[in-house]
């Protein structure tokens, strides 16, 4: 299979316009954006990415899950597609590009393919996964998870929000529920860009994260339940504080992750507090804790720890504690031949590249099992992300969106 010449580059003024386009569907309210999953901006979103995909000639596919497939055909009818996405959701207060620089990053290379008159022997498709995020209907990267056999897809309907709502049901009120069966597609390969969301490319001057590794994720609920009481008239000794259970499994979770250095990393990032009253000593609590490592050992050992510390400050305290997993995924070895195609599309176009391990969830971590799939990353300002000041160059884009082409049309065969 031929290489693709060096020469050939993307649009990156126009990938910059359409990632500005995108970013004033759910705008928040300091800079970022607010397109949570199956709300109506995120439909808004699709129909704006659906827009350009028609424009582009491309066909369309939607599953039970939501996921969009926009497929541009290849010259054998027999060769398997080859796939390049992310996701369009956000997080509450959520940035510009996290996840949607790989979806429209694949729409510039169709809009490139198409304005050039490439044609591909593989059928390459443009995917945009449902909930990865997973802030409103936890666990994250859901879509992908169900299409990769790690969830049923009635568990996955069953999912609900903050307020009580169903993702089955907010699915179909948006409109966007297709009939295709979730994950009966076939894959020759799976490319996804995504900024870093870490500081590390940016701090050493590299223009290309070339992932190798993804950490593993477990994601653990824990409810405390103490007792209501005046917070004034309440003696100290006589208290059932559930706040202080959850204080002091915090201080926990921080000393594991510590005493697991330097392949580890953990924290609490959402809690709820009940009933969340000024003079009243919570009576319950709930909250998720946060534990990553790409060493297998280290994530059962971090579990352990956790819950064996956790269950001895519930009892000191006189609290009830019920601990869940709510989400959870492997750490991920990605395949050395798409790996291998990523590094020489960074060569052969000059990017400066390093390979680093992601910290965070990807759809990608979940598709590695269905099929070949391998990571770009590029730099974000201060390893910013999740909060509405995540910031990239046009040129860190451009970069990242040169390097995803070059490998996806190598790995999908460019007919001369």
């Amino acid at each position: 299979m031929s290489e693709p010449a060096a020469n050939l580059k993307i649009n990156g003024d126009r990938l910059w316009d359409s990632l500005m386009e995108m970013a004033k569907i759910g705008p928040g309210i300091a800079g970022g954006n607010n397109r949570q999953t199956l709300t109506d901006a995120d439909a808004q979103g699709r129909s704006l990415f659906q827009s350009w995909c028609d424009a582009e000639g491309l066909s369309m596919g939607i599953d039970q899950m939501g996921t969009m497939f926009a497929m541009r055909a290849g010259t054998d009818s027999d060769a398997l597609p080859v796939y390049v996405g992310s996701h369009l959701d956000t997080q509450p207060t959520g940035g510009k590009y996290d996840g949607v620089l790989g979806v429209l990053g694949g729409l510039e290379i169709i809009r490139t393919l198409n304005e050039m008159d490439i044609k591909t022997r593989h059928p390459i498709v443009i995917v945009n996964w449902t909930n990865e995020e997973g802030t409103r209907f936890a666990p994250p990267m859901l879509a992908s998870g169900v299409f990769a056999g790690m969830h049923s897809q009635d568990w996955a309907y069953a999912r609900k929000d903050a307020e009580g709502k169903f993702f089955g049901d907010e699915l179909k009120r948006i409109g966007w529920c297709g009939d295709e069966v979730v994950g009966s597609r076939k894959m020759h390969a799976f490319f996804e860009l995504h900024i870093e969301q870490g500081p590390i490319l940016e701090a050493e001057g590299f223009d290309i994260g070339v992932v190798t590794h993804g950490q593993g994720l477990n994601w653990i609920q824990v409810t405390l339940t103490g007792r209501e009481s005046h917070t004034g008239s309440t003696p100290m000794p006589m208290r059932k504080n559930a706040g202080l259970g959850m204080a002091r499994i915090t201080e926990l979770v921080h000393k594991i992750a510590m005493e697991n250095q330097p392949q580890a990393v953990g924290a609490i990032g959402q809690c709820n507090v009940y009933p969340n009253s000024r003079n009243i000593i919570p009576g319950k609590v709930v909250f998720t804790i946060d534990f990553r490592s790409p060493s297998f050992d280290t994530q059962d050992r971090m579990e352990v720890a956790l819950t064996k510390g956790a269950n001895e400050i519930a009892s000191e305290l006189g609290l009830e504690i019920e601990m869940e997993k709510v989400g959870h995924f492997d750490p991920v070895t990605f395949n050395k031949d798409c790996v291998h195609a990523i590094q020489k599309a960074s060569d052969r176009l000059g990017y400066s590249s390093k390979e680093i391990i992601s910290g965070a969830g990807h759809d990608a971590c979940w598709i590695n099992r269905s099929a070949p799939t391998a990571m770009i990353m590029c730099p974000c300002v201060d390893g910013l992300s999740h909060n509405e000041a995540e910031d990239i160059t046009k040129d860190w884009s451009t970069a990242g969106a040169n390097v995803l082409f070059h490998a996806v049309i190598e790995t999908a065969g460019i007919v001369d």
